[in-house]
């Protein structure tokens, strides 16, 4: 159960409707036509920080310079890594939409990933499991990161993993719920 009230838009004051408004305009350019997600209808009660993460996440979903398969590779890994149902249920299904292989999400989802991946898969779950839970990577993974994306993509994937572990813990001190008719299907497997 929720700790706090989910805010719709009339609840808020005029001045803060517009933060509402990008909010809900840029979840729905991303999950087509998504309604506004509970994680920031609770993330609403402070709308100063509910407009700073909005912005972030929006920058990271919609122009980063990372692909969606490595985006959402490496969302889903925050989201088994720290036990995040809300985090799963949402974006499983866009990262089988991108293009994620079912073989790389079920290895995720078991925790058996990085092993028995290729190693252009697994480095992306090897490093959101090191950052999630140690704070920082390992050289080795840091260097294979590198390698593979630049310094341009590097740095975006270092801020999106940490956005989503931010964003899990938040979710769970925030007791936030799924939405009505939304299941995770992460922990039939723990």
């Amino acid at each position: 159960m929720a700790r706090l009230p989910y805010i719709e838009r009339d609840d808020l004051a005029d001045d803060r409707k517009r933060i509402y408004d990008r909010i809900a305009e840029t979840r729905a350019e991303a999950e087509a036509g998504a309604k506004m997600p509970h994680s920031f209808q609770v993330l609403l009660n402070s709308p100063d920080a509910a407009e700073a993460v909005g912005g972030l996440g929006e920058y990271l979903r919609l122009r980063s310079s990372l692909s969606p398969v490595v985006r959402e590779t490496a969302i889903i890994s925050v989201a088994r890594e720290l036990g995040s149902d809300y985090e799963w249920a949402h974006h499983e299904p866009i990262a089988r939409r991108v293009g994620v292989r079912d073989e790389v999400i079920e290895s995720i989802k078991s925790g058996r990933a990085p092993m028995g991946l290729p190693a252009k898969e697994g480095v992306f779950v090897q490093a959101a499991k090191e950052l999630a839970r140690k704070g920082t990577m390992s050289e080795r993974t840091f260097e294979a990161i590198l390698h593979l994306l630049g310094p341009q993509q590097t740095v975006d994937l270092v801020v999106l993993i940490g956005y989503y572990a931010m964003l899990a813990g938040a979710l769970s001190a925030l007791g936030v719920e799924l939405e009505p008719g939304m299941e995770s299907s992460l922990q039939q497997d723990r």
